[in-house]
């Protein structure tokens, strides 16, 4: 096999594609879980139709069952494991052999997983490979952790170039930041199965402020709206005002129960100054990426502005695939009023 190169990507690919031909299985592949979700961040698929970026249920999979140790990390016939012959995954799609290994955090907890099935069971003498196969996940891992490291580096170092295009007078990121942070993440998020959101919010009272006060009081009512996301996101997110009323937020590594704890701090941040504002929110898809994302909480935005909505969770609780079945888009927000920063 030679020595795995030192970019995960690219190592993941030398790693898969070796199994492959050592092994024969039909898929093999790199997960990350997050959350609810087992992402697919690299396949080699002979016969499956498992690509990079699907997403199935996580507690639905052989790998689930394997970490938890209800399963063995290698299973030449896995009718003979009670734990595989009850898992979800196995009545979607036919796996009569399985071999899975963890891959971790530098701080021991799970990343995500190396493995592999194929339809037709092996050879009992595969368990003798059990040893190479967690060397090469645990070199993955090392990768990773590596890789992660660099990533947190150059997010700070982005927000650095980003003083250079800011936006005068709120002093947020602009548009063209915006368009370069965000093409940046999908990239991170795309590698890694890092979970996001975007929020978008447009300020309900601009136009009637500048038409009642003048544009300096406008100003000023945009000043505060931008002091109070700064005030709301986390020092990772980004922060961007995308032109005249209309503001956004990168949530970094932001999952449902995150993107409504920032909702929250946005909303009383808000409050506390007197802004009121139109909100949409959307989490990345795996399949979709951020720029979908974006295009989704744009919508949503504009449907709460239209029908006046309380600033309120507009997120979807995106949907698991099935092991056959494509994951679905963004479902319509709950549009069931609550207290908040506008109305």
């Amino acid at each position: 096999m030679g020595p795995l190169p030192p970019d995960f990507e690219q190592a993941g690919r030398a790693v898969l594609g070796f199994l492959h031909r050592r092994f024969g299985f039909r898929l093999w592949m790199l997960t990350r879980v997050e959350g609810d979700d087992w992402i697919v961040l690299q396949s080699e698929d002979r016969g499956y139709g498992v690509k990079a970026g699907r997403v199935f249920r996580w507690a639905d999979a052989f790998c689930y069952q394997m970490v938890k140790g209800a399963g063995p990390r290698i299973a030449p016939d896995t009718s003979a494991v009670a734990a595989y012959v009850t898992a979800p995954v196995g009545r979607e799609m036919p796996i009569g052999a399985y071999i899975g290994v963890p891959l971790t955090n530098a701080d021991g907890t799970l990343f995500g997983t190396l493995c592999g099935i194929d339809p037709d069971h092996q050879p009992s003498d595969i368990i003798k490979e059990r040893e190479l196969i967690e060397l090469l996940a645990s070199m993955l891992s090392s990768i990773v952790h590596s890789e992660l490291r660099a990533a947190e580096e150059s997010r700070r170092r982005e927000r650095l170039e980003v003083e250079a295009m800011l936006d005068p007078l709120t002093r947020l990121a602009n548009r063209r930041a915006w368009d370069e942070l965000m093409a940046r993440e999908e990239d991170r998020c795309r590698r890694y199965g890092h979970p996001a959101a975007i929020f978008m919010l447009d300020l309900d009272d601009l136009k009637e402020v500048n038409d009642a006060n003048g544009h300096a009081a406008g100003d000023e009512l945009l000043e505060r709206a931008a002091d109070a996301l700064r005030e709301a996101v986390r020092d990772s997110d980004v922060v961007a005002r995308l032109g005249g009323d209309e503001f956004g937020i990168i949530a970094i590594e932001c999952d449902a129960s995150g993107a409504r704890r920032l909702l929250t701090g946005i909303r009383d941040a808000l409050d506390r100054r007197g802004v009121r504002a139109s909100a949409g929110i959307s989490l990345r898809d795996p399949t979709l990426g951020l720029m979908r994302a974006w295009e989704e909480a744009d919508r949503l935005m504009y449907k709460q502005k239209k029908t006046r909505w309380p600033l309120n969770m507009a997120v979807q609780d995106k949907e698991r695939t099935s092991a056959t079945e494509p994951s679905h888009g963004a479902q319509e927000p709950d549009p069931r009023p609550s207290s908040g920063a506008s109305s």
